[in-house]
């Protein structure tokens, strides 16, 4: 399509500003460029080498190829060369080298790199690749052998600057950029690029490294574009010459015994087959399996970690899992000798395979469930269904492994634990699931890390001993125990679970941390009972559990550890939520102390359990749940806490208690709470009188919830319509009821929301501008300049929106009458507004002229009021 720039044009005031007539703010020194398409108003913004940049140019190359000079950070350095690249991505580069020969100076003055700074040497290279990359221009600076000076083996190693990685790290991404073209490969191969790429791949500095592997893995895909149209796909020895430099490099690599070596290769064929989709992947596997699978044969086998990575990266691959060298037989294998600790990632990685032959499935799942196998057989527990210890090498390789150390044991447990976790939650889950020997298991390796465990064995006296008192193991095990709660269990199970996790909650030896995570698991058994009971309601056994476990809640909120009392008012607002309605659990709950004492918390030194405490009790007095036993004393403790809340609200120096507070206030209204619904317009305008003022952009978004609120319940409440009646569609929204629109300017409604549509912070805003859009959309639905103009108290419209606009927010927006009110709304231009709220904050000053002046403007190069500083 025809493309039409817009441009800025000199303001009288000595700004600037667009000559169109958008309502765009106006910026200093913006010299941005907007682009209408198609003929439609759709602005974005489009970097081009204007005059003033060209005039720039030259200055800032002389600057970075001087070293006597300071150079800009590393910022305005990334953000030039994004620029360059934005324009080589629409304009012609060999065009621009030639209009701009001060480009082709600098680069090649690096050339002689004692005379550049590392940082100026860095980009320029990223620079060079990125001309490079058309191949026009890799010709034209291929005249004088600038590119071969600055890539070529002889000349990058030659460079006392080359021991700074980051400048490895830029002549990497400078040949990344420059390989795109069947010219770019030949240079690569003949000038030695590939053989310094290599070295590279054992760098100290790992991010160099791991970009060396990674170009390796590209160029190798960039050699073998095109070779798999239809053609058989040649063996390896007739491949161009890079792919066989690389693939000869990675079978060095892995004949070598050092197994550094054999990691880079690995990586490499990972990332290869994770990336590529090819045909050619195969004759690749096929020349390298023998190899990869010659690595079993090593004792230890190297580079495992990388070696699993490898055998999943290939099983995954749509080419290479149905081919007929596909890696099942080398994944049994490794299974088959890898470690416990390392078979385990490989062992859910190959459960979670889509293609899979059930015998691999088995024998994978066998060996994630060993190290639980072993732990019930030496605490003398039935050892489950057949295959869950299956009696092979590896069990006693487990054994070894839990009783060698107390790292190796508690490492193989959580990881044990978190792979089966993970699991079970996944489609591909193994069926039968052994339920209750992962149940058994996993409350045995609770009560070994307690002690309550009577251990019958020396293996089981060695595992009490290595357990105890161990929260990694105690976390794992009760996340694991939570996760097993959406499997079906017999009553039996379910009353030995609420026992373990009931000693957690009341050991006097459980960590805050332990004690979240048990907390937690039971919320999540609790649910289970009900799905078990087939109702709504707790089932009795649980509710025989919760008898017992209020006065340990009631302990737990009066902990010294603030973290405690957090995770307890967490687990009391969530079982209000789930069965605040039931007879049964309010009988228990009420008898208890814990709405009093969660009501205590609101004055809680810590700010976390304050929020905390608001949401609980927010929670509970939603529900009825009050602790008095008279209706009168519950009016007035309903009372009591909504002006505690109001409290909180206005003076709590904290952000978490007072977003509390505005979350408990949205859904009561929301709920239609006694309270609220009393007097709602009292409510409404004492609660946004308070967040008016507050600091927290957070705060103040829920603020704008809650009048979004309010405005639906309102109109609805004006707007009653008979489910039974049938209309025909009306041409224009209906005109909205006066009653409403007095209701909406007697409230301080409007000034809060229009404080919010100028808040300097952008979400608050944005929220703002959705609220009066939906407000216009309900009251001003018909509008057009005429009616702006000649509607009634248009002086006071003016006057009003002159002031918000200069931001003199300072004053009160003064009393507005329904007709001004509806007149404001149809002026503003709303869906521009929030066009540009949808932009980022910097999308004015983001401009390569403005770059430009600054880094000028920090050498001494430009007058000071010629910089745009942003």
């Amino acid at each position: 399509p025809r493309c039409t720039f817009w441009t800025l044009v000199p303001a009288a005031d000595g700004h600037q500003e667009w000559d169109s007539n958008s309502r765009l703010a106006r910026s200093r020194g913006v010299a941005f460029s907007y682009l209408a398409v198609g003929g439609k108003d759709r602005r974005t913004s489009v970097l081009i080498m204007d005059p003033e940049c060209s005039r720039l140019l030259p200055a800032l190359c002389a600057v970075l190829a001087d070293p006597r000079q300071p150079v800009a950070d590393d910022t305005c350095l990334e953000k030039l060369l994004d620029w360059f690249k934005t324009v080589t991505e629409t304009e012609s580069s060999l065009q621009l080298l030639q209009d701009h020969p001060c480009l082709v100076e600098l680069l090649s003055h690096v050339l002689k790199p004692q005379d550049v700074s590392p940082r100026v040497l860095s980009f320029a290279l990223r620079l060079a690749g990125a001309f490079a990359a058309q191949e026009d221009c890799f010709q034209y600076l291929q005249q004088g052998d600038l590119l071969l000076g600055l890539f070529g083996e002889a000349g990058a190693l030659g460079w006392s600057a080359w021991s700074i990685p980051s400048v490895r790290s830029g002549w990497i991404q400078g040949l990344c950029a420059l390989a795109h073209h069947p010219s770019a490969l030949h240079f690569l191969a003949d000038s030695g690029a590939v053989d310094t790429v290599f070295s590279l791949q054992g760098d100290p500095s790992l991010f160099v490294a791991s970009a060396a592997s990674q170009l390796l893995v590209y160029i190798l895909a960039l050699s073998m574009q095109g070779r798999d149209a239809g053609s058989p796909i040649p063996e390896v020895a007739a491949w161009p010459v890079c792919a066989q430099k690389i693939v000869s490099h990675v079978q060095e690599s892995l004949h070598s015994t050092a197994a550094p070596q054999v990691t880079q290769a690995l990586n490499v064929l990972t990332t290869t087959f994770g990336r590529c989709r090819s045909p050619w992947m195969e004759v690749l596997w096929g020349q390298l399996s023998p190899l990869v699978a010659s690595l079993l044969k090593r004792d230890p086998i190297p580079a495992a970690h990388s070696l699993v990575d490898l055998l999943l990266s290939v099983a995954r691959s749509p080419v290479l899992s149905s081919a007929a060298c596909g890696p099942w037989e080398i994944l049994a294998q490794t299974l088959h000798r890898l470690s416990p600790t390392q078979a385990g990632p490989l062992a859910l990685g190959t459960l979670k395979l889509q293609r899979c032959p059930q015998e691999l499935r088995t024998q994978a799942f066998g060996i994630l469930l060993q190290p639980l196998a072993c732990i019930l057989k030496a605490t003398a527990q039935a050892p489950g269904p057949p295959g869950l210890l299956d009696g092979t090498a590896g069990g006693s390789m487990t054994v070894d492994t839990l009783l060698s150390s107390k790292s190796a044991c508690v490492g193989l447990l959580c990881q044990t634990l978190a792979h089966l976790e993970e699991l079970q939650t996944l489609p591909q889950c193994p069926s039968p699931w052994p339920q209750e020997p992962l149940l058994d298991a996993a409350v045995i390796i609770l009560r070994l890390c307690d002690g309550s465990a009577d251990p019958s064995s020396s293996g089981a006296g060695r595992l009490c001993g290595t357990l105890a008192g161990c929260i990694r193991v105690q976390r794992a095990a009760l996340d694991f125990l939570g996760t097993l709660s959406q499997g079906m269990s017999p009553q039996e199970s379910m009353l030995q679970v609420f026992a373990i996790l009931l000693k957690n909650l009341e050991s006097p030896e459980s960590s805050p941390t332990v004690l979240k995570k048990a907390f937690q698991a039971t919320l999540r058994w609790l649910q289970s009972s009900v799905k078990t009971s087939g109702c709504s309601d707790l089932s009795p056994d649980a509710l025989l559990f919760l008898g017992e476990l209020f006065p340990v809640l009631q302990k737990r909120l009066c902990s010294p550890c603030w973290e405690v009392r957090d995770s307890a008012l967490e687990f009391l607002t969530h079982l209000s939520q789930h069965w605040g309605g039931q007879a049964d659990f309010r009988e228990e709950l009420q008898s208890s102390e814990v709405p009093m004492l969660a009501c205590q918390l609101l004055q809680d030194p810590e700010s976390y359990v304050r929020a905390s405490a608001v949401a609980a009790t927010g929670q509970l007095f939603s529900r009825g749940l009050q602790a008095t036993p008279t209706s009168s004393e519950n009016l007035q403790a309903q009372q009591g806490l909504l002006m505690d809340l109001m409290y909180i609200l206005s003076t709590d120096s904290e952000g978490f208690p007072r977003r509390a507070v505005l979350q408990v206030f949205t859904q009561w209204l929301r709920d239609g709470h006694a309270d609220v619904a009393r007097d709602t317009e009292w409510f409404v305008t004492t609660v946004l009188q308070a967040v008016s003022r507050d600091l927290d952009w957070e705060v103040r978004v829920q603020g704008l919830e809650l009048v979004q609120v309010f405005l639906t319940q309102t109109l609805g409440r004006f707007r009653p319509r008979c489910p039974y009646a049938v209309t025909l569609p009306e041409a224009t929204s209906p005109t909205p009821h006066p009653e409403f629109l007095r209701t909406l300017c007697r409230l301080p409604l409007f000034e809060f929301v229009f404080r919010a549509l100028f808040d300097c912070d952008r979400p608050v805003a944005q929220k703002a501008c959705d609220l009066l859009l939906f407000l216009r959309d309900e009251t001003a639905p018909s509008s057009g300049p005429q009616e702006t103009r000649d509607g009634p108290n248009s002086a006071s419209v003016e006057v009003a929106l002159q002031r918000w606009q200069e931001g003199e927010q300072g004053q009160p927006l003064g009393d507005l009458e329904p007709e001004a009110m509806l007149a404001l709304l149809r002026s503003l231009d709303l869906e521009g507004l929030q066009g540009k709220l949808a932009k980022s904050s910097d999308h004015i000053e983001k401009s390569p002229q403005s770059l430009l002046q600054d880094m000028l403007a920090t050498v001494g190069m430009l007058e000071e009021n010629e910089a745009d500083c942003y």
